[in-house]
């Protein structure tokens, strides 16, 4: 018979987690796939999609670009950090192009390390036709006065610090079970 240690809820989210993060205002899950912008930088489309099931809205937390975070590091509110696109394992990026729908700062996902950091991540309500139908525009702002800035972790994998022993957590036996 196996025993299995039950989880525990993060507190935070931490370095090397993979997640969904989820819109607040809007109630959209951050989304991308592979398809590309039809004008701007040409790069894959990054979207908001109510659809809570999708596997193209899942991101991993990483360092921002040229400093290094250890797997299971807390990431404090206003650290800087990358999302990498699980499905399609690119960055997600801002540019000076405008977005589409808005007019705002295009936010695509790119293969390199290298683009501009945005300030914020925000939801514009307004939603593209095909071959994206439905799903809605995802922009770069500099200020937090937008309403739909604000992002939840929710659905994910979430890492734990390498210091975490759910036996000392739990006060359980030792166990070699499962």
């Amino acid at each position: 018979m196996s025993t299995i240690v039950s989880g525990r809820a993060n507190q935070y989210v931490t370095c090397g987690s993979v997640l969904k993060l989820m819109n607040v205002g809007y109630k959209i899950r951050l989304h991308s796939h592979d398809v590309k912008y039809g004008t701007g930088s040409g790069q894959q489309s990054v979207t908001g999609t109510e659809l809570q099931e999708d596997v193209n809205s899942h991101w991993l937390i990483k360092s921002e670009t040229g400093k290094h975070c250890n797997r299971g590091q807390a990431i404090k509110c206003g650290d800087v950090i990358r999302l990498q696109h699980l499905a399609t394992l690119k960055n997600l990026h801002s540019h000076h192009f405008s977005s589409p729908l808005s007019g705002n700062q295009e936010v695509s996902a790119y293969g390199d390390e290298k683009g501009e950091s945005l300030q914020y991540l925000s939801a514009t309500g307004r939603t593209y036709g095909r071959p994206i139908n439905g799903q809605t525009e995802i922009v770069g702002v500099m200020s937090m006065s937008s309403n739909h800035v604000h992002w939840q972790a929710m659905e994910g994998l979430f890492i734990h610090p390498t210091d975490f022993n759910p036996k000392q957590q739990h006060n359980m036996q030792d166990h070699s079970e499962l």
